[in-house]
């Protein structure tokens, strides 16, 4: 198949046109009052973060308001209890630069926050947070620096929130089975590692 890759901003702004008035008049640098409500409701977040590893989306999800507006340009993100892979984490302490897009069940629309963030344990703060008698080992604290919604074509395109478009459980391979078979694939990576570790 042969292939035309757009290499340049030129061509690809040829090609796709400017954008509309609305789509730059949304953004601002900080809270709007209009758009805490989207933080406050939203149960979801998927955090992107980048750095020498590579790049990194990760769900984060807890019940509505998790996320915490300390003030207009300031969002709190407690780190729950995970895999430790701190795949996320780690390009963080690299390159304090991330990405949020919040999603409310229901709604096609997303809210889009762009800033950068460090990862705070005072022992005040992580007290602030406790789930079910156990406090974050950290949090985020974001400095928000671009905020804006975005229109719900995506969800709605896809579905996202129709039952006719749930799969049920069983459909896809389960965690367990790919853990199963990549597991017997795969060489013991501490064996690798030697006493040093």
């Amino acid at each position: 198949m042969e292939k035309e890759i757009v290499r340049d901003l030129e061509k690809l702004e040829a090609l796709y046109g400017k954008p509309t008035q609305p789509s730059l008049v949304k953004e601002v640098t900080y809270i709007h009052p209009l758009y805490r409500p989207w933080i406050e409701k939203s149960p979801f977040v998927a955090l992107a973060t980048a750095g020498r590893g590579g790049l990194d989306v990760s769900p984060r999800g807890d019940t509505p308001g998790f996320v915490e507006i300390e003030d207009d340009n300031t969002l709190l993100l407690p780190d729950r209890r995970g895999n430790n892979r701190l795949d996320s984490l780690r390009n963080l302490i690299e390159d304090d630069r991330i990405a949020l897009l919040f999603l409310v069940p229901g709604l096609g629309e997303m809210l889009r926050i762009n800033g950068r963030a460090e990862i705070d344990i005072a022992p005040a703060l992580l007290a602030r947070f406790v789930h079910d008698g156990v406090p974050p080992r950290s949090v985020l604290r974001i400095h928000v620096e671009s905020v804006f919604f975005q229109r719900g074509r995506a969800a709605l395109r896809s579905g996202l929130w129709l039952a006719e478009s749930q799969i049920a459980s069983g459909v896809l391979p389960s965690p367990e089975a790919i853990l199963k078979a990549i597991g017997s694939e795969q060489p013991d990576p501490r064996a690798s590692r030697g006493s040093g570790g």
